[in-house]
């Protein structure tokens, strides 16, 4: 059981060899200033042969979070279905003189802001077992992890916790596997992400004088009543309904603002992920 994909970056063709693989992810940016030449081609070529694209970016963590990310989102430009990943390690120069505690700050950071900036999408991390187990202590990897122990069989990290993905070789390329049956599983998943409902309306829901009083308040109030939550569905967005949404936000993973915006909204409105 399972299904077998690639990760690529620079130092492979703009046309890599797809037999028998059903992902790939492909390195889009690092720092602040490195694009892969290669990966809008590496990119068409894996659409044009069926596989699920995932785009991942290698972070310098002396560098903003906020910037580094915007960059990535803004060259990846992703599409329904595209998984996002950060690739969390740091042995190089860039990252060696970072501590491990700035780092997994870093990595908690780009994590949350990403997800709020592609709710969309799903959004994970990559790490290898020395990360995983000796610089990570929260264990958050947004919706997904995607975790490297070369030497092991495919499918069988090493680790207890919950995973997708499992890169298990780098010879002679990075070799990853995925514990779901089919392309297709693989594929429904990753679109599971986009809203099913309507789309935001534009209109931050949020406390202030005088309140918010409109539909939009109202068609959230009642996607959250749908959900089982306990909240009057009268229109007007007042303290109550700022409490259901930061403990809402808190149980998803979101920024606990207390604010319905673009990523709140559409988590309300996803069909996967329903309490």
């Amino acid at each position: 059981m399972g299904i077998y994909g690639q990760d690529w970056a620079s130092y492979q063709s703009s046309n890599p060899d797809t037999s028998g693989l059903s992902f790939v992810f492909i390195k889009v940016t690092e720092g602040l200033s490195y694009t892969n030449p290669e990966w809008t081609d590496q990119r068409d070529h894996a659409r044009a042969n069926g596989l699920v694209v995932g785009y991942y970016h290698y972070p310098h963590m002396a560098n903003s979070v906020e910037a580094e990310a915007d960059r990535f989102l803004a060259t990846a430009q992703p599409q329904p279905g595209d998984i996002l990943v950060l690739d969390w390690e740091g042995y190089d120069s860039a990252n060696s003189g970072v501590s491990h505690a700035d780092q997994l700050a870093y990595k908690e950071a780009w994590l949350r802001y990403v997800k709020q900036k592609a709710p969309a999408n799903p959004v994970g991390m990559y790490c290898n077992f020395d990360y995983w187990e000796n610089v990570d202590t929260t264990g958050y990897v947004a919706d997904f992890l995607w975790i490297a122990t070369a030497g092991r069989s495919a499918g069988d990290p090493g680790i207890r916790a919950n995973w997708l993905f499992h890169q298990y070789s780098d010879n002679p390329v990075d070799q990853d596997y995925c514990h779901l049956d089919s392309t297709d599983a693989l594929s429904s998943w990753a679109l599971s992400f986009a809203p099913s409902g309507p789309a935001w309306p534009g209109e931050y829901l949020r406390l202030q004088t005088p309140e918010i009083h409109d539909s939009n308040v109202r068609a959230w109030q009642q996607r959250m009543s749908d959900r089982g939550w306990h909240i009057t569905v009268d229109g007007w967005y007042g303290p109550a309904s700022a409490s259901i949404c930061r403990q809402f936000q808190a149980e998803k993973g979101l920024t606990q603002d207390g604010i319905v915006g673009p990523a709140t909204w559409a988590c309300a409105f996803r069909t996967d992920n329903v309490t």
